[in-house]
This record gives C-alpha cells, sequence and structure tokens, in this order.
C-alpha cells in the first residue's frame, strides 16, 4: 500500500500514519524525520540540506524530494505512508516523477478532514514540557496536575503558535497552499476524504474502510 496522508495542523496526521503503517505494515514516512535522517548519516543530499538549515533557511524543493527519493526507494515495493507531503503543487509533480522512476506509483491520496474549530481546539489545548518537550493535551490548566510533565515534572507550556489566533492564520496559510494540492490529486482520481473526528480509533477504522474499498 503507498498512501499520501494529507490534513491540516491538528488532524492527526501522525497517530494515522502510525497506526497504518502498522496495519499495512508499511513504512512511516515525514519529511521532517528522513531530512534528520539524511543529515545525521551525512550522505551527500543530507550535507546539502544540512547547509540550509544551519543558515536557518528552508531546504528546497529539489533537495527534499531528493531526500525523499532515496527513502522510497530503500522501502521498495514494501509500501510507505507518506506524512504530510507534499504540501505545493510542484512537490506534488516532482514526488510523481520521482515515484514514476521508481515504478512505485501511489495507490491513495487520504485527506483528514475536521472542522476549522475543532483544529482551533485541539491546538489551543496543546502543551509541551519546557523540560523534555513531551507533548501533552489539556482542557485549561488549573491545576497544578495539570500544569506538571507527567513524564519528567517540567512545566507545562503552550507554544506561541498553538495560540488561537495564530491557529486559524496556520490554517488560513494551509488552505490556500493546499486547496490546489488536493484539486491535483482529485483531477487524478486519487483523493479520499475521510471525517477525521472522534476517537483516534473511530477515524482509523474510516480510513481502513475507504482504503479496503
Amino acid at each position: 500500500m503507498r498512501i499520501v496522508l494529507f490534513g491540516p495542523p491538528g488532524a492527526g496526521k501522525g497517530t494515522q500514519a502510525g497506526l497504518l503503517s502498522e496495519k499495512f505494515n508499511a513504512a512511516h514516512i515525514s519529511t521532517g524525520d528522513i531530512l534528520r535522517e539524511a543529515v545525521a548519516k551525512g550522505t551527500e543530499v543530507g550535507l546539502k540540506a544540512k547547509g540550509y538549515m544551519d543558515r536557518g533557511e528552508l531546504v528546497p524543493d529539489h533537495v527534499v524530494i531528493e531526500i525523499a527519493k532515496q527513502k522510497l526507494a530503500e522501502v521498495g515495493k514494501s509500501g510507505f505512508i507518506l506524512d504530510g507531503f507534499p504540501r505545493t503543487v510542484p512537490q506534488a509533480e516532482a514526488l510523481d516523477k520521482a515515484l514514476e522512476e521508481l515504478n512505485l506509483p501511489i495507490d491513495a491520496v487520504v485527506s483528514l478532514d475536521v472542522p476549522e474549530e475543532e483544529l482551533v481546539r485541539r491546538l489551543s489545548s496543546r502543551r509541551v514540557c519546557a523540560g523534555c518537550s513531551k507533548p501533552a493535551m489539556v482542557g485549561a490548566i488549573s491545576t497544578d496536575t495539570e500544569s506538571i510533565c507527567s513524564a519528567c515534572g517540567g512545566e507545562l507550556v503552550q507554544r506561541a503558535d498553538d495560540k488561537p489566533e495564530a491557529v486559524r492564520n496556520r490554517l488560513r496559510v494551509y488552505q490556500e497552499q493546499t486547496a490546489p494540492v488536493m484539486n491535483y490529486y482529485r483531477d487524478r482520481g486519487l483523493l479520499v476524504q475521510v471525517d477525521a473526528t472522534g476517537t483516534v480509533e473511530d477515524v482509523r477504522d474510516r480510513v481502513v474502510d475507504v482504503l479496503s474499498k
């Protein structure tokens, strides 16, 4: 199974990608993870990426695609779940070309659909430990136990980009950038949309159901 998992911030892409990876015995591929892996290994393309990252610049599409292509070639026929990539039409086109060269066409692009207000609620409820960076979800920090990390006892804090207004801005940017990508895959007959509200297990079952069809 070769899947692109698509969805806005807070839709649960990482969680669902992990579950689908186990279900279909496919590699979970996150662009952030493979960038860090390539840099850590000191590969030629990894060193290219490191140069941009060290200068505080975005890694260009052609470098990200090169790293992704190498990882996809390693995975081969065993399948993959691409988590949150591609994000633009040029990235989608470059990915298609790379997968064509590898003879690994995409089976489906799964869009996790969540109403904006629910996304704002989820993301603005998220906290991160100031000590160990472990994430946590809280309704409202109002007691001592809710503000303490369960792993290390550090203070749970809200990231600036998880505040409601920042979240709404992130969602606007997402819609502007990714609506064309959804249309790109819809036109190719690959896009399937899944209601991603409810429990993690409910969403997983819906995704598995649409993919089985």
